[in-house]
């Protein structure tokens, strides 16, 4: 009696080969476009939540009179005053969930000192979370003066 010879299906070592090459290609492909996206939308948020805080420290200086000093800083907007006199014009908490951090998890630069056409100061350090940099690396917000003189230069070029 002859044994039947048995059909073997599934793939072969180059066929698995080859597919797991062309999922590299395409990887390689489409992952830098999504990554620089998820860049992008970091920095849109930063600029979408310095304008909030803009704002909430607009509406506090209405109401107490001034922008925080450098020690009080971005917690005034959430923390009442010490100051008895302070603390009964402080219609806080003027962020409903606290001072947020930068898209990257650093905190966010404040100081009373004006900023351009700004009468403060307040901004991100970007992805490098150090001063200065270029692309997503770049200081955004309302910056300081001496970091505004720097930047236009390379603006123009």
């Amino acid at each position: 009696m002859k044994y039947a010879k048995r059909q073997q299906s599934g793939f072969t070592l180059l066929e698995m080969i080859v597919v797991l090459v062309i999922i590299g290609l395409i990887a390689g492909l489409v992952g830098p476009r999504l990554f620089s996206q998820a860049d992008n939308a970091k920095v849109q948020t930063a600029n979408v939540q310095i304008k909030m805080l803009r704002s909430a420290l607009e509406t506090m200086q209405v109401d107490i009179g001034r922008f925080p000093n450098a020690q009080e800083g971005l917690s005034l907007l959430v923390d009442k005053p010490a100051d008895q006199a302070l603390a009964a014009r402080w219609h806080g908490p003027y962020l409903s969930d606290g001072v947020p951090l930068d898209p990257w998890g650093h905190p966010y630069q404040y100081s009373p000192e004006p900023s351009g056409l700004q009468p403060f100061t307040l901004y991100s350090f970007g992805a490098d979370g150090k001063p200065g940099g270029t692309g997503i690396d770049a200081d955004i917000g309302y910056l300081p003066q001496q970091q505004q003189q720097q930047q236009q230069p390379q603006a123009q070029q």
